[in-house]
């Protein structure tokens, strides 16, 4: 049986992961949707979703996948038109919900992903709600101009928080266990620091080493 599922299609930094996996034997391939394909023109286009469909077709093509063997695909939108074709050409093709083993394997890979990018891992792991919106919204204004390329600036809620007003200003930073979020080192207590502010769905504080 192969199960075939996404991951990262609902963060705005990154790309989205399409794994599959045979779950008899664990053999799991990868690839990813790159992030151009949800830019402004791209997204609107749905072009992601073309590209979803190749890249299916290339993984089954790696596990040797045959017209007889059960195939599990996520039951979620960006699937539906390669499911449509699968079974049109004879392959065995469930819609479902996809659960373990892949379902970690492909979130664990986003994840390695999404750091490799330089998402914090604050940011990643360990908290409750990884990859939020809002919370990478503010490491992609602390670099604005770096990270905005690899944000998914086709969504509505780019368009809405994307172009925000920021104010810039200096102060001295006495509090502890702050980290900069364009260097993502820790910003010593009674620092001189660049203060960033804007409001998004509720006002935002960033603070940066002064030379950062």
């Amino acid at each position: 049986m192969v199960q075939i599922d996404d991951a990262g299609s609902g963060s705005l930094v990154g790309g989205t992961c399409i794994g599959a996996m045979r779950v008899e034997t664990g053999e799991f391939v990868f690839d990813f949707i790159p992030v151009e394909f949800y830019y402004e023109g791209a997204f609107e286009k749905k072009a992601y979703i073309g590209k979803c469909e190749e890249i299916v077709y290339s993984l089954i093509s790696k596990l040797n996948v045959s017209k007889h063997e059960e195939i599990l695909i996520c039951q979620g939108y960006m699937f539906e038109t390669v499911r449509h074709k699968l079974k049109q050409e004879g392959f065995n093709v469930h819609s479902t919900k996809i659960k373990d083993p892949l379902q970690t394997v492909i979130e664990n890979t986003f994840q390695e992903y999404a750091l490799s990018l330089g998402v914090p891992v604050q940011y990643v792991k360990y908290t409750r709600y990884p990859l939020h919106f809002h919370r990478i919204l503010r490491w992609v204004y602390a670099d604005y101009v770096k990270r905005q390329p690899l944000c998914k600036t086709g969504w509505k809620s780019w368009k809405k928080y994307g172009h925000l007003n920021i104010e810039i200003a200096e102060d001295i930073l006495y509090k502890r266990n702050y980290i900069c979020l364009k260097c993502g080192k820790r910003i010593k207590p009674g620092s001189h620091v660049k203060v960033l502010k804007y409001t998004s769905n509720c006002p935002n504080i960033i603070y940066l080493h002064y030379r950062c």
